[in-house]
């Protein structure tokens, strides 16, 4: 059996600051560190921290007055923020880079008298962030027949963001429906999408034309994950998301013998390795790299978090591919 794995795949250069920051703060601070929602989407990531020391509360009012606050990747409205101002809780925030430009640019449109929609899913921690950064509110978009129903008070003055877990493709169809009913509405530049989660979808559109079956790692509420899943079912593939190795189900690899792996970008290399492991419980396993994309982005750390002899930017994991695994080659 063959064994292809996705390149890129697993924690993007976002997810690596978030996790970067918790630990380094419950290095500096000791335990415990508060974070708000879990910091990213993967219960592996959230047990290995709280195991660690840090503590995962839904609202402020569960931190103790100076407990050390950590916002997650996902990022936070204003009232969150101002709460956290008038508690003096020391706070440490490990928003995504790339979800705070979409706050900037968000607070940009608003400025300039603009009506913001915001393209993304319904109560995902992200997209309540950046409708909390708008004073006068946000149309929450979906889908084209979304756009049909939308309602403004000047269509001349409107302007769209996009959650940053949405690829290029994700949302083509809903962009076209705001242009078509709103010539002159406002965007951003299409290099303003998440690097990361167009890396993944392409890898996944790549993978589907080499293999009998897709595994996707990740947890069941990253949207990313439910994304890779639905883009390798969408090309005709049998995928399947899991949160690591134990729901690998045996039945699924009869009469497969090409199987591709990737993993959302909040999931650690470590579950991949996994999954690994467990499918050479099934047989024989020849196993490849995908010639993809490598990730050399790599963000700030907090002044406070950074240590001697360092530059500033989140130290790249070293995650080897060990244990009983063969040395991995490119595929042809």
């Amino acid at each position: 059996m063959k064994v292809i794995l996705a390149e890129p795949r697993g924690f993007c250069a976002g997810v690596e600051r978030a996790v970067t920051i918790v630990e380094r703060a419950l290095e500096v601070f000791g335990p415990p560190v508060y974070v708000r929602h879990e910091i990213v989407h993967n219960k592996r990531v959230v047990d290995d921290l709280r195991e660690k020391g840090a503590v995962f509360v839904e609202e402020l009012d569960e931190i103790p007055d100076g407990g050390v606050t950590i916002f997650s990747a996902h990022g936070v409205s204003e009232k969150v923020e101002d709460i956290a101002k008038k508690r003096k809780l020391p706070v440490i925030d490990a928003t995504c880079p790339l979800v705070a430009k979409v706050h900037i640019e968000a607070g940009r449109y608003e400025n300039e008298g603009k009506e913001i929609v915001l393209i993304g899913h319904q109560g995902h921690p992200e997209v309540e962030g950046t409708s909390g950064r708008v004073k006068n509110g946000v149309h929450i978009v979906a889908t084209p027949e979304d756009v049909a129903k939308l309602e403004v008070s000047d269509p001349d003055k409107v302007a769209y963001v996009t959650q940053t877990t949405l690829s290029v493709d994700d949302t083509r169809e809903v962009i076209e429906a705001l242009k078509e009913r709103y010539p002159n509405i406002s965007g951003p530049d299409v290099k303003d999408i998440c690097y990361a989660t167009q890396n993944r979808q392409a890898s996944v559109r790549l993978l589907a034309g080499e293999v009998d079956m897709i595994l996707v790692v990740g947890a069941k509420n990253s949207s990313n994950s439910n994304r890779l899943r639905d883009l390798g079912e969408e090309m005709g593939v049998p995928t399947h998301l899991i949160n690591d190795a134990r729901d690998v189900d045996p039945a699924w690899f009869k009469n497969m013998e090409r199987i591709g792996i990737t993993a959302g970008a909040s999931a650690p290399e470590q579950l991949v390795q996994k999954v690994v492991g467990r499918i050479r419980e099934l047989g024989t396993v020849e196993l490849c790299i995908q010639d993809g994309i490598t990730e050399k982005v790599r963000f700030k750390l907090p002044p406070e978090l950074v240590k001697d002899g360092e530059d500033g930017r989140t130290p790249r994991r070293d995650e080897t591919y060990g244990g009983d695994t063969q040395p991995m080659s490119n595929t042809q």
